[in-house]
């Protein structure tokens, strides 16, 4: 597969893009209903095993990725539970959400760094280009998601997104 992603980053903003070969508003779908993520999200090796999603400005989606890859060692077994809570939606354009590691109640983990993402749907011809804009509160912070695997963690997720989308 050819990896069409751009990253960058510019002072405390992770930027990504990447073209998909789908019409937007099954790219936008894919991102706002747990009937779709549920086949994509998360890295490989790992699925989404909980998803709860109120779809509106401060609405949350509360979820689980759990590594059911036993190659993964230490991993395996593992849950990564996320809060995000919606900021504003302009469908099937774009929508802002805060982005938040939490535990299974849905209570936010001080520890690690929230960030503000812009999820930008273009479509231009044969597809959707998609742009993530994510904001941290300081370039340490950045840093610290940064450390902890997640472009990659990204990449594989955007992958089969792709696959999903196919």
């Amino acid at each position: 597969m050819t990896d069409r992603m751009i990253v960058r980053v510019e002072g405390r903003e992770f930027i990504m893009e990447r073209i998909f070969k789908a019409p937007r508003e099954k790219v936008f779908a894919a991102f706002t209903q747990c009937e779709h993520l549920t086949h994509w999200w998360g890295p490989r090796g790992w699925e989404l095993t909980a998803c709860t999603l109120d779809f509106r400005p401060e609405g949350v989606w509360h979820y689980c990725m759990t590594c059911k890859d036993k190659n993964q060692g230490e991993f395996f077994g593992m849950e990564s539970w996320g809060k995000g809570v919606y900021r504003s939606i302009d469908a099937p354009n774009s929508f802002v959400y805060t982005d938040y590691f939490s535990d299974a109640d849905g209570a936010i983990n001080e520890d690690l760094p929230p960030s503000d993402t812009t999820l930008v749907f273009e479509e231009i011809e044969g597809g959707t280009k998609l742009i993530s804009r994510t904001l941290y509160d300081s370039e340490q912070s950045l840093q610290t998601v940064v450390e902890m695997g997640m472009e990659h963690g990204i990449r594989e997720t955007w992958d089969r997104l792709e696959e999903y989308l196919a």
